[in-house]
């Protein structure tokens, strides 16, 4: 079947060392072969080797646009087993929209977002999660996320899956064969059979799902909420954290009235963090709007950092932040320990149980590495291996899962209720189906084009 030729800027616009046109079709090489002017003669693009790079100009109408290196690789030995040429430029936006402009005219259209992927995937190069773990290789924010982006590119969660879907194709089959020749094909003792290859399916999905909160957590970061009461030393902390005066700082209470907010990488974890208003019973309208804000981010969080002035009592204050916080991921600071303090972790522990109590000081800059330990050890159990495990970063691939596993459960509740053999498969099947969305095998066309729409030009 004979496709168009698409063309696409596959570099930034702003102005850079290099810039680079790529184009993928089956008329790509001979629209190349039209512009092109090679500085030494010979063969022509078409007469090529795969996989080669071509020194020359692109000249349109007679006028050189510019001085070029022309790659060349044939399908279907490409990025999407189509025959693919990319013209690597001087990286000027304005030479990139001629040489692009050019292109359209000879004969490719503009690609769409992502459609160079999309054909990979469409001609069976990747399957639909590694063209996911393409999009969050470019979106990666941490080297967690981009190391976990790297290894479903690589196929080793698709070939999980792959395993897992054969297992059960293997069993479905066996039932409908069973069904249609009984003289042959026997079902005493396959539901015993079945059960123990169900326990290892079982298995081998919750392990990936048991995965599914680490991996939100490498591929978006850390939702994260400094509280405290006014002048506690959030905002000193924010400023530390993020390594420049963001926040405001003075010895006037009650100075943070909005939500502040930042990202930022903290040994290679990701966390979104976010300066409240200091929570206090307060008849100042901005400010109250401020610390209502806080409470509600902080009902929504990962993890909250509660910062305290140690030299100053706990009081009503404090035992209303203590109420917001006794269900939620938190991690105490005891601010001011260069002060004589009157708050100890005891005094903590009365109000929240089992939460790390850290003595710090936000002005002298102590104390912060344990901060930083305390957030490694509770979101990621110590350091990730990546050796054999699998990272679920994917809500769509988490939520197929869990499809998978309730029906593999009643599968196997229905193997206990002595349930005849061709009703075993219609939840075998629906599994099957499941996972089959994620590698896009049991997908429709709409959610594949919602996937790829959320591509950068040109990939």
């Amino acid at each position: 079947m004979k496709s168009d030729t698409i063309a696409a800027i596959a570099t930034g616009m702003g102005n850079s060392g290099i810039g680079i046109i790529r184009m993928s079709g089956d008329e790509a090489i001979a629209i190349a072969d039209k512009l092109f002017r090679s500085k030494k003669k010979g063969k022509t693009l078409k007469e090529q080797k795969s996989h080669t790079v071509h020194y020359g100009n692109i000249v349109y109408n007679d006028n050189v646009i510019d001085e070029v290196l022309v790659v060349v690789m044939k399908g279907p030995n490409s990025y999407t087993k189509e025959d693919v040429i990319e013209i690597n430029c001087h990286g000027g936006s304005l030479v990139m929209k001629e040489i692009l402009e050019a292109v359209i005219k000879c004969g490719a259209r503009p690609a769409e977002p992502g459609e160079f992927t999309k054909r990979a995937f469409l001609n069976g190069r990747i399957d639909l999660s590694q063209a996911e773990a393409v999009i969050d290789v470019i979106n990666s924010k941490n080297k967690f996320a981009l190391k976990c982006s790297v290894e479903q590119l690589s196929g080793k969660f698709s070939e999980e899956i792959k395993s897992i879907r054969d297992m059960l194709i293997y069993n479905i089959a066996y039932i409908e064969s069973a069904l249609d020749d009984p003289e042959h094909i026997s079902l005493d003792g396959f539901s015993q059979k079945l059960n123990v290859d169900l326990i290892n399916v079982k298995k081998r999905i919750k392990k990936l799902l048991d995965t599914a909160d680490d991996g939100k957590i490498l591929k978006e970061g850390i939702n994260t909420v400094i509280l405290g009461k006014p002048n506690a030393g959030k905002s000193s902390l924010m400023n530390i954290l993020v390594g420049e005066d963001r926040a405001i700082v003075t010895d006037v209470a009650g100075t943070t009235r909005d939500i502040l907010e930042v990202q930022i990488n903290l040994n290679g974890i990701t966390l979104n963090l976010i300066d409240t208003a200091g929570i206090r019973d307060t008849e100042d309208v901005v400010e109250k709007i401020g610390v209502d804000k806080a409470k509600k981010y902080a009902k929504e969080a990962d993890l909250i950092i509660y910062v305290v002035d140690a030299s100053r009592k706990i009081d009503d204050n404090d035992e209303e932040i203590f109420d917001i916080i006794k269900d939620k991921n938190t991690i105490v600071l005891l601010n001011k320990n260069d002060l004589n303090t009157v708050v100890g972790a005891s005094d903590i522990n009365r109000y929240i149980e089992n939460c790390p109590v850290i003595s710090i000081s936000a002005k002298e800059q102590t104390g912060i590495e344990k901060l930083h330990d305390s957030i490694r050890k509770m979101f990621l159990h110590g350091e990730i291996n990546f050796n054999d495990e699998v990272f679920i970063t994917n809500i769509r691939h988490k939520a197929a899962l869990s499809e998978a596993y309730n029906s593999i459960e009643l599968v196997m509740r229905s193997i206990d209720d002595g349930m005849p053999e061709d009703f075993l498969s219609i939840d075998l099947m629906n599994a099957y189906e499941e996972l089959g969305k994620i590698t896009g095998e049991a997908v429709e066309d709409d959610l594949v084009n919602e996937i790829f729409s959320k591509f950068c030009m040109g990939k």
